[in-house]
């Protein structure tokens, strides 16, 4: 006899179904994103319920991609959130690391249909990490105390990341791009110092680096257009013609005389104001909000560049590379930091014009200008290059670098099976296992590039035995070449696609209860 416990519209699914239920909805997420692999994958059009033609999206981002979807499996969701976290933690691999989780758990299916207890597998996917790991960081190395060699390697790194992305046609400009841009920052993976500016026009090579920071607004009228040696206040306060702001209150008057002594009273106030920003000793103000005709006048008067209805965003970031902070009151003028850089000119990028500030003393800044047909292309390379920036960054913080092509994985692979000829039981099974999930890494990459990918990863495996662990793909020429100093890549993001992927494997293989709640019953 069965008891009910749960609601009557609650559901449960138990053991083996269970755990069909989530492996199968991971390997659904990782097929879904895995045309995308490597730098012959495939675009996606996302295009939102509504239907409106501005909410379009084409990118072969994983992390945008799988945010983007609605999605019901839980399972599902688990390698959704390990590519948000794989976006924040290194900025790329955010595919590699939902495929390669889906193909642990694609293994581990067939280990289970032998009838193998799911904790003997995690076992065995536990072991493997841990040797996959110990080779990864052998083979690992850094050239940072060589500087030609560190610049060279941070340039094939950005190539590396760009090659899959849609700037891959120019991705040797683009990658000096990044590098130099990264470089400014000298070690810091702060990237709120890099401003990225997108202007439709042109063509996708024609967009580049700019020294300095620029502000996507324009100079007040009849004020300065450039100013040396800046004194700069970013300031978030009301600059209207200041009005009785007491909700619901009248003033009558009897005569116009009255009315124009109230005018008067405000322009006074107004004047007041500007005269304590005035007496700060700046000569450039950026506020985040509006700033009225008669104030305008004021600072022109007073020889001060006025810049109004910055972004919120634009004047956090202004403040941070300025060195300065957003003041919203002038009363007590010693509480107030006001920002510096050598110069501050209007200057002209496709048809609009815009703020630069150059030579910011709060740290070096730079702004990258994009390009391009269309905004689905420019917003498609913003992502790449922050992908890229990202990958920069945190390769800077740890210099450590890794060849790409397949060669990490099938280095990975081979010291897995090697590892597991020594462990017994069935948990030498399931590091086997995982070490072919791993050697599926450079099949995917060579299937979407349409080559042999059965021929092409049986000699890559044989090379690597022959002791040639530099050996990876070559996806341009069909070939498997050494990509030593080709095709390099971020030691940490190889890691953190490899332990994630593990972990989240592992997660959803120790479930073996699914348990629904009844949905919320709406009260008429």
């Amino acid at each position: 006899m069965s008891t009910q416990i749960f609601n009557e519209n609650a559901t449960q699914e138990r053991a083996e179904n269970a755990r069909l239920s989530n492996i199968i909805g991971a390997i659904a997420v990782g097929d879904l994103v895995k045309s995308t692999l490597g730098p012959k994958g495939m675009d996606k059009i996302l295009q939102s319920a509504s239907g409106r033609g501005d909410e379009v999206v084409v990118t072969n981002d994983g992390a945008t991609i799988l945010k983007s979807i609605p999605l019901d499996n839980a399972a599902a969701k688990v390698l959704v959130n390990i590519s948000k976290v794989q976006d924040d933690e290194v900025g790329d691999g955010t595919t590699s690391v939902c495929v390669l989780a889906a193909e642990i758990l694609r293994q581990a299916e067939q280990l289970l249909d032998q009838r193998m207890h799911p904790q003997t597998i995690i076992d065995g996917f536990r072991l493997a990490t841990s040797n996959a790991r110990a080779a990864l960081e052998k083979a690992a190395q850094s050239h940072s105390s060589d500087e030609k060699a560190w610049r060279e390697d941070l340039l094939s790194i950005a190539r590396t990341t760009l090659s899959s992305k849609v700037l891959a046609g120019d991705k040797d400009h683009f990658a000096q791009m990044c590098v130099d841009a990264v470089l400014q920052l000298q070690g810091s993976t702060n990237l709120d110092r890099i401003q990225i500016i997108k202007k439709t026009g042109g063509k996708v090579s024609d967009s580049y680096l700019s020294d300095g920071f620029i502000l996507n607004k324009r100079v007040g009228v009849n004020q300065p257009h450039v100013v040396k040696n800046a004194r700069v206040l970013v300031a978030n306060t009301p600059m209207d013609t200041d009005k009785v702001k007491v909700f619901g209150a009248k003033v009558k008057v009897s005569d116009t005389a009255q009315l124009a002594e109230i005018e008067r009273a405000e322009r006074e106030k107004m004047r007041a104001k500007v005269a304590k920003i005035a007496a700060l000793g700046i000569n450039v103000f950026v506020n985040r909000q509006l700033i009225y005709n008669w104030p305008e006048q004021l600072f022109a008067d007073a020889g001060i560049m006025a810049i109004e209805h910055a972004d919120f965003d634009g004047v956090e970031r202004l403040a941070l590379v300025t060195g300065g902070e957003i003041a919203s009151t002038f009363d007590q003028p010693e509480l107030v930091r006001v920002g510096s850089c050598d110069s501050v000119e209007e200057i002209i990028i496709g048809e609009d014009r815009m703020v630069k500030f150059c030579g910011v003393t709060g740290g070096r800044a730079c702004t990258i200008v994009l390009r391009g047909s269309t905004t689905q292309m420019l917003d498609e390379a913003e992502r790449s290059i922050h992908d890229a920036l990202a990958v920069l960054s945190q390769t800077i913080a740890e210099p450590r670098v890794v060849y790409g092509g397949g060669c990490a994985e099938m280095l990975m692979s081979c010291a897995v099976d090697d590892a597991a000829k020594t462990v017994p039981g069935k948990r030498a099974i399931a590091m086997e296992a995982f070490a072919r999930a791993l050697r599926q890494m450079p099949t995917i990459l060579a299937d979407n590039a349409g080559l042999d990918s059965a021929d092409l990863v049986a000699r890559l495996r044989a090379a690597h035995y022959d002791g040639h662990s530099t050996m990876g793909l070559d996806l341009v020429n069909g070939d498997v070449v050494d990509v030593l100093g080709k095709v390099t890549e971020s030691f940490k993001l190889k890691r953190q696609v490899l332990l994630s992927a593990a972990e989240a494997a592992e997660m959803i293989l120790r479930v073996d209860d699914i348990i629904r709640c009844a949905p919320r019953q709406r009260r008429g």
